[in-house]
């Protein structure tokens, strides 16, 4: 078993216990009161929170929350406002109009909210004023807006906008797009042809600055890069985390890595200073680290926190909380506590740290003290998605497998937290309550390994259910406690099948080493884990059918199932495979980011050709003999689409009975509403008709 902090263990062993009921929070059903199994249709109607921002004197909470239109096939989010001063008064919705509104971002007299909506027909800055009255537009730029800041003392904007970095201004952009000739052809002479889900067109996400006016209007934006090419924040998933105004307003530190030749196989994020207005030019904070550095955070003694990863190349090391004095020195301040850091943030008084990391199977809250670089946790049962300081203590988007976030407020003085709002209570208090135990049991090389079981809607005592045994992506990420919009174990228990999943090794929050192991060795360890701890959930809970159980998994869950397919071949009576690779080789050629399967495999196919041929599925082909579902997303190019339709050709040529489904509007995750109501009818369907 890995050591824990000194600083967490004796509240984390505690909670590590008895999980059973903790996890239905926000369902308060009456005993009596028929209850009904949770269903795919459920999933994707429940409502989305997210983004909670506490007012600048923390009396008040902001927040997004989204809802689906199933027959317009799409969500669409507004903003919602709740008054912390007044307990039990119910949120006030602050936005209604047809397009999205998003990123509340306060003012900093604390009178108005500054958001990012579509309602012009593009995506532009807002301005809702608290006091009363319409939204008033404060952008009109022939571009959209993608992140937003608002200086603390509220004479600037910060903004990112997608745009051609040799553009003098925005107007070049707007002229080249209108401007494209009919000719489809694109060249490149650089990888990062395409990145995620979408082509490289010859745009990055740039940064700029504008001025705010005493009209309520804006300056004209003034670029932040200083002819650095990269994309801020980064694609295709950062946020306004990766960019920070000083306390002052006069300075602003972004974290960039450069998108040039090397980009595809680089994690050298670096932090850049640079004044609020534009001038000067912009100061390399990190240049002496090669790996990654980003989330900058001010304090209010004048010096920066932020987080920073030490092997170059490797995308799951572990983030450590950095601190750089006012004279540029810099220390770690989370040396003893062996986690990664997924959020950090400044206390209300700037002179703590709060930060969450997954931690035993939870996402958790910790605080950080600067000066005497020690860690203690506040919360760590569920998933914390979101948290901001208040007055009289932190709010907290919290989930779990339960159900998904919801706004609590964890008290100054106080390890309870307190329920402020109940978004999806009418579905959830109508829906069988999730029942599910965290266990452990000794994995792979004799090391402590921890899973859960999830008991199926209508559980009976005394019966046996089949099995649904779920393997997690990344590979250096987890299931955990914790809220999915796609592989949402209470969807599989709501159709009847009782749920087992394991935290193998490799997976976040169990110790960096842990997290390690998984590199050159993912048919290893990882695959022994699942065979022990599915054997061991078999022994120690009665109502799981160890005989009638399938294997499911995506992306890293994927290559898994390919590889249990020839390596473990009659444990189980189907297979269901989303985005998983099937050839270590053809993958390594035409994925994006090389820097993940060349750290993973030791370095280029070219130059490790026997690591990454190691565990590579196709090579056991002749073993396969379980029924498979196939499953894969065409805008999917992380793991390409020629690695599901290879998966199928060796099974339908192997004559397996075997199933294909392609998502030709879909990246490596299934988002739209009725693709998801699909993919769980398929999938649900192929476990019904071998297990059932």
């Amino acid at each position: 078993m890995h050591r824990r902090s000194i600083a967490t263990s004796g509240l984390m062993s505690a909670l590590a216990l008895g999980l059973t009921g903790i996890l239905c929070i926000g369902t308060t059903v009456a005993a009596d009161a028929p209850r009904t199994a949770f269903t795919a249709q459920d999933l994707n109607t429940l409502k989305r929170l997210s983004d909670p921002q506490v007012s600048p004197d923390g009396l008040r909470v902001a927040y997004a929350l989204r809802s689906t239109d199933l027959a317009a096939n799409r969500g669409r989010s507004d903003l919602w406002l709740l008054d912390l001063s007044q307990p039990g008064l119910a949120p006030r919705q602050l936005t209604t109009d047809a397009a999205n509104d998003s990123t509340p971002r306060w003012s900093a007299d604390g009178r108005s909210l500054f958001f990012l909506s579509s309602r012009s027909g593009s995506s532009q800055v807002w301005r809702l004023s608290l006091d009363g009255g319409e939204s008033q537009q404060v952008t009109r730029w022939p571009v959209d807006v993608n992140a937003l800041a608002v200086s603390p003392d509220g004479l600037r904007l910060a903004v990112s906008m997608d745009v051609y970095p040799d553009c003098a201004d925005l107007a070049c952009t707007a002229a080249r797009d209108a401007s494209k000739s009919k000719a489809t052809g694109r060249s490149y002479d650089q990888l990062f042809v395409r990145h995620w889900d979408r082509w490289e067109d010859g745009t990055l996400a740039q940064l700029y600055s504008a001025t705010l006016k005493a009209d309520g209007t804006v300056g004209e934006p003034v670029s932040l890069m200083h002819g650095l090419k990269a994309n801020v924040p980064s694609r295709p998933s950062g946020g306004d985390e990766e960019f920070s105004f000083s306390i002052d307003g006069k300075r602003l530190v972004y974290a960039a890595r450069k998108a040039d030749r090397g980009e595809s196989w680089s994690t050298n994020f670096d932090l850049y200073e640079v004044a609020a207005d534009g001038s000067g030019g912009a100061k390399n904070l990190t240049a002496a680290n090669l790996a990654w550095d980003t989330q900058p955070v001010f304090l209010a003694d004048g010096s920066m926190a932020y987080l920073a990863m030490k092997r170059p190349g490797f995308e799951a090391d572990r983030f450590a909380v950095m601190l750089r004095d006012a004279n540029g020195s810099t220390r770690e301040i989370s040396a003893g506590w062996d986690r990664s850091v997924d959020h950090l943030a400044a206390s209300a008084d700037r002179r703590s740290l709060l930060a969450t990391a997954d931690d035993h199977g939870q996402v958790g809250l910790f605080a950080i003290d600067p000066r005497k670089a020690t860690v203690a946790a506040l919360h760590n049962n569920g998933q914390i998605t979101g948290f901001a300081s208040a007055r009289n203590g932190i709010v907290m988007a919290l989930a779990s497998l339960a159900a998904p976030s919801d706004l609590y407020l964890l008290p100054t003085r106080s390890s309870t937290p307190q329920q402020l709002t109940a978004v999806n209570r009418e579905v959830l208090d109508a829906r069988s309550p999730l029942d599910a135990t965290q266990f452990s049991f000794e994995g792979a090389g004799g090391d402590s390994v921890s899973g859960y079981v999830v008991k199926p809607h209508g559980y009976q005592p005394g019966k046996q259910y089949p099995v649904a045994f779920v393997i997690h992506g990344g590979p250096q990420s987890a299931f955990g406690n914790a809220w999915s919009w796609r592989w949402n174990p209470r969807t599989f228990a709501g159709a009847g099948y009782a749920v087992v999943f394991i935290d193998f090794h490799g997976t976040p929050g169990y110790g960096q080493a842990f997290t390690d192991s998984i590199s050159k060795d993912w048919g290893g360890k990882p695959l022994q884990d699942l065979q022990r701890g599915l054997a061991a959930a078999v022994a120690k809970f009665d109502f799981l059918d160890g005989n009638r159980a399938c294997a499911l998994g995506a992306s890293y869950g994927g290559f898994m199932i390919n590889w249990i397919a020839g390596n473990w071949p009659d444990r189980f009576r189907c297979l269901v495979n989303h985005d998983g690779i099937f050839d270590t080789r053809s993958m390594y050629y035409s994925t994006e980011e090389l820097w993940f399967t060349e750290w993973e495999n030791g370095g280029t196919y070219f130059d490790t050709p026997a690591t990454h041929e190691q565990f590579n599925p196709s090579a056991h082909v002749l073993k396969w003999r379980t029924p498979m579902l196939v499953i894969h997303g065409s805008q999917d190019f992380r793991v390409p689409e020629t690695q599901g339709l290879a998966t199928f050709t060796a099974l339908q040529r192997r004559g397996i009975e075997s199933r294909l489904l392609v998502f030709p509007d879909e990246n490596h995750w299934v988002l739209k509403p009725a693709n998801s109501l699909q993919w769980y009818q398929s999938v649900l369907g192929w476990l019904d008709s071998h297990l059932k």
